[in-house]
């Protein structure tokens, strides 16, 4: 309860985007990139699935798990107005169904 009423208190003053301040600038980029690059480390499992066949010890269960706990990211980021979390949840929940999927039928 305690962040829905900083995050009510926040929004009466948001800070600019880009940020003023460097530090902030550089942090704002280095989510951003991490956003992206994180689901795009896991394209090789991806890839391992699908070309190999092969999802020998994949469990179709924590991938669909993973996809599902994506959900309320995505919302949260919708209801906030947050691109980064939006962008990245939905690059995750992409990958983690493409897994899991790939272990249903090659597992």
């Amino acid at each position: 309860m305690l962040h829905l009423h900083l995050h009510k208190r926040m929004k009466r003053a948001t800070e600019p985007y880009p940020a003023q301040s460097s530090l902030k600038r550089l942090l704002d980029t280095v989510v951003y990139a991490a956003g992206i690059i994180g689901p795009i480390m896991a394209l090789p499992q991806v890839l391992l699935v699908y070309v190999g066949q092969d999802a020998t010890g994949l469990s179709p269960i924590t991938w669909f798990g993973w996809a599902v706990l994506d959900i309320p990211w995505i919302i949260y980021g919708l209801v906030h107005k947050e691109p980064p979390i939006m962008i990245t949840y939905t690059l995750w929940m992409i990958i983690n169904l493409l897994v899991a999927v790939g272990a249903v039928i090659y597992g």
